[in-house]
Parts: C-alpha cells; sequence; structure tokens
C-alpha cells in the first residue's frame, strides 16, 4: 500500500490496484478537509456557544469517548478519535493485492480491535487525516507480517525456507515473539502514515500535525502505541497501570540535543544545543555556570561563550518546555511544513513520528455504563467550571484551557464474543 494509492482513494480516483494500470495524468489540486466530528459523535461542528464548554459523549464499537472544546483558543475542537475492527488476513506470496482488504470487518482471518485519539495543533487538519488513514496502515503492515505471528516462535525467513540449520537458534536467542511483530508492525505503520500525512498536506497546502495515542486489542494482547503527550492507564481492581509515557522537549531532550549535536546545520546558527537553568545573559560570558549536553543525565559547569546567549533548543520546564520555542512535543504526526518563526529552520528533523509501543494481556470484565459515566466525569473534572472569565478547579487551581478528549474502553474476554 503506498501512500499515492491512499490519496487517489481519498478523493474517488481510479479504482485500480496498487500496481495496476497507471494513473492518469494530474489533474486540479484536492480540495483541503472540511473539519468534522469523529465520525461516530453526531453533528458536524462544535455546538455553539463555545463559552459553555458543554461535554458531549458518544459509544462507538464497545467504547466511549467525551470531548469538550477549548476555552476559546480556536474555531473547533482540534482532537479526533477513531474506532473500528481490523481484519488481518494472510496474503498469498505473488498473489495481487485487491481492495478486499479495505472491509475491517470481516472476521475470515484474525481479527483486532482498535481505538486512537489525535491531539491536534495548528489545525485539525493533520489530526483528521491521522483519524482516517492510521488504521489502514496497521492493517497492512500486520498483514505483511502475519505468517509469523501466527508462529509461537517467528521463523527467521517469512516464507519458511531454512538457509541455515542454526536460524531458530538465532531467533530465540534474541528474544524475538510473536508480540514483537505486532510492536515493529505498529512502529511502522505509524512512519508511514506520518509520509500520507505530509503528502496529503502539501496537495491541499494545510499546515499542522497532531499526536497520535492508540490502542489496538489482537490475539489476547492490548498494545498501546503512543506518539505524543497523551496519556493512557490500564484500570486493574486494586490498581492502575501506566501504559504509555509522555513525549516532550523535557523527556527527550538527550535525543534532540544529539540529534543538534550530529547535524549542527539545523540549527541554522540561531540557536544553542547546551541546556542551561535559565536564558544566559551577556554578563553571564566568561562565567562558569551549570549546563547540560546530549551525553548528559547529570549537571556539569561550562564557561559561557557568547555562542551560549542564543536561544536554547530545549527551554522552560514542565508544560512551559518547548523545542525551538515552537511546540510542546517531541513526537507526533504532521507539522512537515512547520518552521520556526520569522527564519528558515524547520521543526520536522527533530521531531519523531515513532510510537514507543507497550502491550500486556488483558482479558478483564466491567460494566460499560459504569465507565461512561467515568469518561464523562474525567472531562468535567479537567475542565472544571466557570468563575468570571477563568475556568477554575475545585481546588482553586487554573482548569485546562485546552480541548479535551477520554476514551475509556471497557476491556472483557472478547474471545466470548
Amino acid at each position: 500500500m503506498s501512500g499515492e494509492w491512499l490519496r487517489r482513494w481519498r478523493r474517488g480516483g481510479p479504482p485500480e490496484r496498487p500496481g495496476g494500470a497507471p494513473a492518469p495524468g494530474p489533474g486540479p489540486p484536492p480540495p483541503a478537509l472540511r473539519y468534522r466530528r469523529p465520525k461516530f459523535v453526531p453533528g458536524g461542528a462544535e455546538e455553539a456557544p463555545r463559552g459553555g464548554r458543554a461535554v458531549r459523549g458518544a459509544g462507538p464499537e464497545r467504547a466511549l469517548v467525551c470531548r469538550v472544546i477549548n476555552a476559546d483558543k480556536s474555531q473547533f475542537n482540534e482532537d479526533q478519535a477513531a474506532c473500528c475492527q481490523i481484519s488481518v488476513r494472510r496474503r498469498e506470496p505473488g498473489l495481487e493485492e485487491d481492495e478486499e482488504w479495505l472491509i475491517l470487518c470481516s472476521t475470515q482471518f484474525l481479527t483486532g480491535h482498535y481505538w486512537a485519539l489525535f491531539d491536534g495543533h495548528g489545525g485539525p487538519d493533520a489530526a483528521i487525516i491521522a483519524s482516517n488513514y492510521l488504521h489502514y496502515c496497521i492493517k497492512q503492515k500486520l498483514e505483511e507480517v502475519v505468517g509469523g505471528i501466527t508462529d509461537a516462535q517467528p521463523p527467521m525467513h517469512l516464507s519458511g525456507r531454512c538457509v541455515c540449520d542454526s536460524d531458530p537458534q538465532f531467533v530465540e536467542e534474541k528474544h524475538i515473539h510473536a508480540a514483537d511483530l505486532v510492536v515493529g508492525a505498529l512502529e511502522n505503520a505509524f512512519q508511514e502514515c506520518d509520509e500520507v500525512i505530509g503528502q496529503e498536506m502539501e496537495a491541499t497546502n494545510q499546515t499542522g500535525g497532531c499526536t497520535a495515542l492508540a490502542a489496538l486489542y489482537f490475539q489476547g494482547k492490548l498494545y498501546v502505541a503512543n506518539a505524543g503527550d497523551s496519556r493512557a492507564i490500564l484500570v486493574l481492581k486494586d490498581n492502575i497501570v501506566p501504559m504509555s509515557t509522555e513525549f516532550t522537549p523535557e523527556s527527550e531532550r538527550q535525543r534532540i540535543q544529539h540529534l543538534a549535536f550530529l547535524f549542527p546545520k539545523l540549527l541554522d546558527g540561531e540557536f544553542t544545543r547546551f541546556e542551561f537553568p535559565r536564558r544566559l545573559k551577556g554578563d553571564d560570558v566568561g562565567q562558569k555556570v551549570l549546563y547540560r549536553d546530549y551525553f548528559m543525565e547529570g549537571w556539569g559547569y561550562k564557561t559561557v561563550e557568547k555562542a551560549d546567549l542564543k536561544y536554547p533548543l530545549v527551554h522552560g520546564h514542565g508544560k512551559q518546555a518547548r523545542l525551538l520555542g515552537t511546540l510542546a512535543v517531541s513526537r507526533g504526526l504532521g507539522d512537515h511544513q512547520l518552521k520556526v518563526i520569522d527564519t528558515n529552520i524547520e521543526v520536522k528533523p527533530f521531531l519523531s513520528c515513532i510510537p514507543k509501543v507497550s502491550h500486556t494481556a488483558a482479558l478483564l470484565h466491567f460494566s460499560t455504563h459504569r465507565f461512561s459515566e467515568l469518561a464523562k466525569c474525567l472531562v468535567c473534572r479537567a475542565r472544571g467550571k466557570k468563575r468570571g472569565h477563568q475556568w477554575m478547579l475545585d481546588d482553586s487551581h487554573e482548569a485546562s484551557y485546552d480541548d479535551i478528549s477520554v476514551f475509556v474502553i471497557p476491556l472483557h474476554n472478547r474471545e466470548e464474543d
């Protein structure tokens, strides 16, 4: 499956299969995407007035999502969500791919359950594209490795051929299991979806990006793939298990600094890769001050040079931390056209679209009604209450002014469905 074929399919282009007859010559540019809510949430646009920030909920396939729009930050809720079944079938080598694999609800081979949240920034467009495409990418990548997934131990050669008698031993020594193939499929799917988003956004002259948090229930395991700062937790009877890690400029400081060390031209002489406790001033030149570089988890002292007075590559702390003074996340999809304001410095090289994937066995029994109420409660607590012109929490701290979306998935033994 190629990004070109996906684009033709979305625009209602020729129905031929990938690798079939060549597509016709270039036509007019495709229209820009129009804003819409997630497909399973009723209505086309956000309710007005937005000042009330009403909590809206809907029940997709075996789950419930609750959303509330931001407090006058943007016209629409830039979050998107997706939910569906993914049917994975074996594709015999040498057979041409057809469009039957687009039927996501088939049970002819292996069926997975998919949920995802996309937190858009710079507009809703990237989040909309991701919600349309990521599950297709995941399905295709799973089908590429399905022959290895169904074996207790994945073979060295997917065809089953044995070139070396010790191949099974090498696989065993590397501790490669079927779950590792699913993790790799998710990582590859995120990367391909990111490429599709870049092509779409360039073709429609749109900008923006999104974080992506996807959950896949497949072969008795729950996989959570996260690229961004959204959170996923697994609620057990007496325990809460974090299933995701937030990726921010602060948490990925060393990776970002190392990239700047390897390719200093990416900073175009406008930023310093070093981290200091605060922004340095002219009076700091010649003094020894605390600093950190890409190879350091601890701190050291550095004699300040004039070049150190440039704006830091990673600056700020906590929710105020920014990458190149622009983004509050270090992983996500899109942002291919994003540049630092008033410069030609591209932000995309420092962003990673590859998710961190965690997995666990998950066969739990919960009440759907209880968790529907929980979703609404979580959104309302984060939104707070309006007091004058401010949104405040019950403890009198400032509440979130951002878009808020909560996806609650009541897990149970799906093998009994």
